[in-house]
């Protein structure tokens, strides 16, 4: 069967390589009756791939059960997957046949399986390996003809390390394996799941469907969805509903995206409409220069203790005075970068009377960046660092205002613009450098 006719019949919505790629491994093992183990982050629709393996095999006019595993009890599991006899137990007023007994020629979902008590565990093996289970407060071995489909969103390898997962039973479930993957990796299907929902609320709520910007759009895709599709139809729901305009732009959306998975560091927010690259380059440069910043800065604690210790003359030690020059030299290009860059940063709420409004004065921002590299660092890594990167700083920040100035012909005013600074800044480093 086309992978294209089974999307259409399932209603699966994507182009990506790796859910094409999950689908094809579905609809080639659907015929057989070997067991499947499904795995992927919440929310990726994992429930999809137990229909296709059920309704394209010989199975499909038996029975099709899904079970989810970490909503019954510890203590009825066993009672709901292989039945009981009457007076087994408090509530047992009379006998019931269990998912395993009534599924019999069908096949059987588990989803959350990783969430199986190990006694539970231990009777499921059995009915993998045998095809027989006894119920529970019965001696009478009974014979099934099921299918076996399990997923989980656990890591099972750790699991099975810890003592909560049966090694045996996991390679048992695990004879073919399907990997369905995260919006984060299939970026490209983004869009077309939003445009899906919003027209099925659009018709289910008896309103306009609601389009996105072309800003809008590319935060939509670069958004870290943690709950997946089941998060972005949720959001594209309450969007549908709340909002009254029906053309959706960046403020509007990023009200209802939450910052709960966003670190500590700087997000750089883009406020221009042609922007092309992503912001991700920026907040690299960021990261690279306060690393750098920080990193001189523990080199001169160090000089300077050495100074204070020996009575060195630093004045005569070029060694240490062409550190000392490197950093203030660096100083100045990360002073030079917060002055202009800082409208774009925005700092992440790290409680509720944070006010995004507020920016940080530049020496308290500075100092909490620094602080928190410093204790990510050794001092090892820091002398590493040193030694491979700042002593060329000066020599390529020469290189590129030469290039900058030299493209356009002496013309300052546009070089700066190219190198990303003010003219002000320029006129200070060509007299810094000797370029003038």
């Amino acid at each position: 069967m086309k992978i294209q006719s089974v999307k259409q019949r399932f209603g699966i919505i994507g182009d990506s390589p790796l859910l094409n790629r999950a689908i094809e491994i579905a609809c080639q093992v659907a015929p057989t009756d070997m067991s499947v183990l499904i795995t992927g982050e919440s929310g990726v629709g994992k429930e999809f791939f137990p229909k296709i393996l059920h309704h394209l095999s010989s199975r499909k006019h038996g029975a099709y059960i899904a079970i989810n595993c970490g909503a019954i009890p510890e203590g009825t599991i066993d009672s709901e997957l292989f039945g009981h006899e009457k007076g087994s137990f408090t509530d047992a007023h009379e006998a019931r046949k269990g998912y395993f007994e009534v599924a019999n020629g069908g096949t059987i979902f588990l989803d959350e399986v990783a969430e199986l008590p190990l006694s539970t565990q231990v009777r499921l093996l059995r009915v993998l390996e045998t095809g027989e289970f006894i119920k529970v407060g019965s001696s009478k071995v009974i014979k099934t003809n099921v299918r076996v489909v399990a997923a989980t969103n656990v890591n099972i390898t750790e699991a099975i390390q810890k003592g909560k997962f049966r090694e045996d039973l996991y390679y048992r479930l695990n004879s073919v394996p399907i990997y369905v993957p995260s919006l984060k990796q299939r970026k490209e299907d983004i869009e077309l799941l939003f445009k899906k929902f919003a027209l099925e609320f659009a018709e289910k709520y008896h309103i306009p469907p609601i389009h996105l910007n072309e800003q809008s759009r590319r935060h939509l895709v670069n958004y870290q969805w943690q709950g997946n599709i089941r998060q972005l139809k949720n959001i594209t729901e309450q969007i549908s509903i709340i909002e009254t305009d029906r053309e959706i732009n960046v403020k509007t959306l990023t009200k209802y995206l939450p910052e709960i998975y966003h670190n500590e560091l700087p997000v750089l927010y883009e406020n221009t409409a042609d922007s092309t690259h992503g912001f991700s380059e920026r907040e690299l440069l960021y990261k690279v220069l306060f690393d750098m910043k920080n990193d001189i800065n523990e080199l001169k604690k160090t000089i300077g203790h050495i100074v204070k210790k020996t009575g060195m003359n630093l004045n005569y030690n070029t060694t240490a005075n062409s550190f000392y020059n490197t950093a203030k030299h660096v100083d100045n290009i990360v002073d030079d970068i917060i002055e202009e860059e800082k409208p774009y940063i925005i700092h992440q709420p790290t409680n509720e009377n944070f006010d995004e409004n507020k920016l940080q004065d530049e020496k308290p921002f500075k100092e909490k960046i620094i602080e928190k590299k410093i204790k990510e660092k050794t001092l090892v890594e820091k002398n590493i660092s040193l030694k491979n990167e700042n002593l060329s700083i000066q020599k390529k920040e020469y290189e590129l205002i030469r290039k900058a100035i030299l493209k356009y012909k002496g013309n300052r005013g546009k070089a700066a613009q190219e190198l990303g600074i003010s003219e002000r800044t320029l006129y200070r480093k060509i007299k810094e450098l000797g370029l003038e």
